[in-house]
């Protein structure tokens, strides 16, 4: 993710890609105000994580974890979509990031993180919804059983739910965030 983050953001001089990791970031002692990570943090060794982000942090500095949680039900095409993934993906159920629940959070923070909650929507012609199918690390790649099955069985999928040639997808993003406290 780094490296596309860098194509699009280099038009911002301020903008710095460090390479690093959430367990080894190499930044100095205290030089954070605000730590944000997405999706990626149930990929995230926690302990880790959360020693380096407590190095890191200035006092008084604030974690940031958004998700967005895909609506699986509340429209027909939604319902089909999550089906698709349940018949074709290679492990779908094991890395979805939904293994991350208030629990896990609370334990991260050692206390009570605030949470907000905002409506999301994608609206995606059939490239784009081909290309967010293949961007899932859960579903077989090209060459992979079942993949040309896959994306056969995609078209079908978008050609019966499309209007004007896109569908729609329905987020709620999921904003978790407050000072980690210690332990």
């Amino acid at each position: 993710m780094r490296e596309p983050a860098e194509r699009l953001l280099a038009i911002y001089t301020r903008f710095t890609s460090v390479a690093g990791t959430a367990e080894a970031t190499t930044l100095p002692d205290q030089s954070i105000d605000l730590i944000t990570a997405g999706q990626a943090f149930h990929w995230f060794d926690r302990d880790s994580c959360r020693k380096e982000f407590m190095r890191i942090l200035r006092p008084g500095g604030w974690v940031v974890l958004v998700w967005n949680d895909r609506r699986i039900d509340s429209t027909p095409f939604l319902a089909a979509y999550e089906q698709l993934l349940v018949n074709y993906g290679t492990d779908y159920q094991q890395v979805d990031h939904k293994q991350i629940d208030f629990a896990v959070l609370r334990e991260f923070f050692k206390g009570e993180p605030s949470t907000k909650t905002f409506p999301n929507y994608q609206h995606l012609d059939f490239e784009g919804l081909k290309g967010r199918l293949l961007s899932s690390s859960y579903v077989p790649e090209a060459g992979q059983p079942r993949h040309g099955e896959m994306l056969e069985a995609l078209g079908k999928l978008f050609e019966s739910h499309q209007s004007d040639g896109r569908i729609t997808f329905e987020y709620d993003t999921l904003v978790y965030y407050g000072r980690l406290e210690l332990a």
